[in-house]
């Protein structure tokens, strides 16, 4: 019955870290990358599409963006969807592609990033934390119902605690070479 806590734990915790790394795919550093755009919604024929549904996103250069729509005639509307975004980016368009150059990152810029990513990771470690909370108040509950020994029940906290710690050190891992990237000129 523990190990069911513990996998549910652990599989918490992984999804914790991967909301963590998708937040940190959207920080730009600098450098043209797909996933810049992964947030962005375009109106399309009424409803609310994601950007990826409605073209292909490639980079021809290091530092631009080519948004190849699928359908010519939502041009306008993808265009109009990355300005919403309120990325910092402007798409410029040409009738077959949307072309987006990425600016350099000022210091300015590059210093907000870093707290961003910063708040992202105590995010991401507070969702961590809240994952062992939860499973061991599961552990103490099994263990006044008398389905875990004492002995047990120290034994699965110290294991979900070491999950929790090896969580946390990959997420300050993740956000240290993010903070790396973005520091990069």
């Amino acid at each position: 019955m523990s190990k069911a806590v513990f996998a549910d734990a652990k599989e918490k915790m992984n999804k914790s870290i991967d909301a963590f790394t998708r937040e940190l795919s959207t920080i730009r550093a600098g450098r043209a990358n797909p996933s810049l755009l992964d947030r962005v919604q375009v109106e399309y024929y009424g409803a609310l599409t994601p950007l990826n549904q409605l073209a292909s996103v490639s980079v021809p250069e290091g530092r631009t963006l080519m948004v190849t729509p699928f359908d010519k005639s939502a041009m306008q509307n993808i265009e109009k969807g990355i300005q919403k975004a309120d990325l910092g980016l402007s798409p410029n368009n040409d009738g077959n592609v949307i072309r987006i150059s990425i600016p350099a990152l000022t210091n300015e810029r590059r210093a907000e990033l870093i707290k961003i990513i910063g708040r992202y990771a105590e995010e991401a470690k507070v969702a961590v934390r809240n994952v062992r909370r939860e499973a061991n108040d599961e552990l103490k509950k099994m263990q006044k119902n008398n389905e875990l020994t004492e002995d047990d029940l120290k034994r699965n906290q110290e294991e979900i605690q070491k999950l929790t710690d090896s969580s946390i050190s990959t997420i300050d891992e993740y956000a240290k070479n993010k903070e790396a990237e973005v520091k990069e000129v």
